[in-house]
């Protein structure tokens, strides 16, 4: 862990963070913009089907109402309101007596939308809903394009946890942002749903790079004492996103215009990040000595540090990084990742609170509209609390660590989740109440996790199991839409899987990962061997069986 040691012979915490963490802000900001847009470029207007009589304007008749007209053209759905998807095969006159009992509505002849639908678009302009008519038989086509949208991420988490260890950190960031900007832009020229869903999959894959090598890359240039306060202003700028969401949301009403305007910021993003350096780190464990030292240098001469060009040379960092070089002549493969014992209980863990994490969480957020009426105040107050849930995160962790904070803060989301679930509908306060107290559960946790996974694998197996974690977080992504889908038949199973697996989730990592609170990033496999924590009772054991076993 000699790292920390070059890092602050580079000037530790200076100007060159500051700037970096400022120029990362631009990507994080809209990160949330591409992966919470359907909540509004795709939502769903109140509708009814096109008839002669109301949207024909030569068959309208002079001396009847509209409310006339809708009575006679269209049958009363669920909710009393004219039916979304049946409307009648001929006029009802015999409707507008008003001796009409319900039997002569139920038993007169209905029909689907053939000639389509009339949406309500004192909302949105248009969504993606209405121009490929997502709704009725086809409504089962929303939750499966935003589980496409999730399988990209999960194939890019996967895919770029690999690319960026091989061709590393800086590169593949710059790649994806410019790949967003692109596939984005692209999906409002969109001929057909099919393209629309195979451009936001590709917009998709780009953006689990620009979420996995983003928050590495700080962490990686970021010194043991100010690695959680860094994280958390990325978290907090990214709950700044979710609220910024709700606003263009509200001015921009058209889903193209929307699009747009989130996708195009990110090509500059690509231009201007030419200027970051690569990963120290990973430039040593490569086997790349020279240019970790010509980053180390710009990163001194950046903090003003004039005198790390005499201390700062190839000697001194061959013989600080001596296990590192080992490391990287030993070629670490993926299998060490369940090979080793120690590494095999973190990575199984941490694989059970990705998925339970990310399945919730989208399960949450991606359906506001079953939440109220008002999706830009709700998107806005989740964003609220989930800056206010992130911004605390540093605080919990120097009182409960990083082990409790996780913990704590997934079993506490998860039964909100429960409580809303069990609350009667006639109290929506109540239901929204725990929806947004849920939600900033879930901004901590999604905080704590980021530094969390961060700090328990060593810098050559780091991006590989960020990888593998974030393919398995957004294969629970993937499910939390799904799972929606069986709300008709089943309607309680949703928010019990939402709320149980948390809970369930935080158990287990009670059970099988140690606190790393105030340890530096260990940077080999045998770094992980001789650590020890101060924090609780029980880590003094964690590391006797780590010895033993990695032996």
């Amino acid at each position: 862990m000699a790292f920390e040691e070059l890092l602050e012979r580079a000037g530790g915490m200076g100007l060159f963070q500051v700037l970096q963490v400022a120029t990362l802000l631009l990507p994080t900001i809209f990160t949330p913009f591409h992966m919470l847009l359907e909540n509004f470029s795709a939502a769903i207007p109140d509708h009814r089907c096109w008839t002669h009589m109301l949207d024909n304007g030569s068959e309208t008749s002079a001396n009847l109402t509209y409310e006339a007209l809708l009575a006679v053209s269209i049958p009363p759905g669920p909710d009393q309101q004219p039916h979304p998807c049946r409307r009648f095969r001929q006029p009802q006159w015999q409707l507008l007596d008003p001796n009409t009992t319900a039997a002569n509505w139920s038993e007169a002849a209905t029909e689907p939308c053939v000639d389509g639908w009339v949406y309500d678009h004192s909302t949105f302009t248009a969504t993606v809903v209405t121009k490929w008519n997502l709704v009725c038989d086809s409504q089962g086509l929303k939750p499966m394009g935003q589980s496409i949208y999730m399988a990209g991420i999960l194939v890019g988490s996967f895919i770029w946890g690999l690319l960026s260890y091989r061709l590393g950190r800086k590169p593949m960031l710059s790649w994806c942002c410019l790949q967003v900007a692109v596939a984005g832009t692209g999906t409002t020229f969109a001929p057909n749903f099919l393209i629309y869903c195979g451009l936001r999959f590709l917009s998709a894959f780009g953006l689990a790079g620009i979420i996995l090598v983003l928050s590495t890359l700080i962490a990686e240039w970021t010194t043991t004492r100010r690695r959680a306060v860094t994280m958390m202003i990325l978290g907090c700028t990214y709950s700044t996103g979710q609220m910024a969401v709700a606003g263009l949301a509200f001015i921009l009403r058209d889903w193209q215009d929307l699009q747009l305007a989130t996708s195009m910021p990110l090509l500059a993003f690509s231009l201007v990040s030419w200027w970051l350096p690569e990963s120290a780190r990973w430039l040593i464990i490569t086997g790349q000595p020279d240019r970790a030292l010509q980053e180390l240098k710009k990163v001194a001469r950046i903090n003003g540090h004039k005198e790390a060009r005499k201390t700062l040379t190839i000697e001194v960092l061959m013989s600080s990084m001596k296990e590192e070089a080992v490391s990287a002549r030993a070629h670490t493969s993926v299998l060490d990742l369940i090979r080793m014992p120690a590494l095999r209980r973190r990575i199984c863990t941490m694989l059970v609170v990705n998925f339970s994490v990310q399945l919730s969480y989208y399960g949450l957020v991606l359906d506001l509209q079953s939440l109220g009426r008002d999706i830009f105040l709700l998107q806005a107050l989740f964003g609220a609390v989930d800056f206010l849930g992130r911004a605390t995160t540093v605080l919990l962790f120097r009182f409960l660590g990083r082990r409790m904070t996780q913990a704590g803060s997934l079993s506490l989301a998860g039964f909100c989740i429960l409580a809303n679930a069990l609350m009667p509908q006639d109290l929506q306060s109540w239901r929204v109440a725990f929806a947004v107290l849920g939600k900033g559960c879930f901004g901590i946790s999604l905080t704590c996790l980021t530094i969390y996974r961060t700090e328990l694998f060593p810098t050559p197996l780091r991006m590989t199991a960020e990888g593998f974690l974030q393919s398995v977080g957004r294969l629970g992504a993937m499910m939390g839409p799904l799972i929606r889908m069986a709300r008709q038949a089943l309607p309680l199973l949703p928010p019990l899987c939402y709320g149980i697996i948390p809970v369930a989730s935080s158990l287990v990592l009670l059970l099988f990962l140690p606190e790393t609170q105030d340890l530096p990033l260990p940077d080999t496999i045998w770094d992980l061997q001789g650590r020890r924590s101060d924090a609780t009772g029980g880590h003094r054991q964690e590391a006797v069986i780590m010895e033993s076993t990695w032996l």
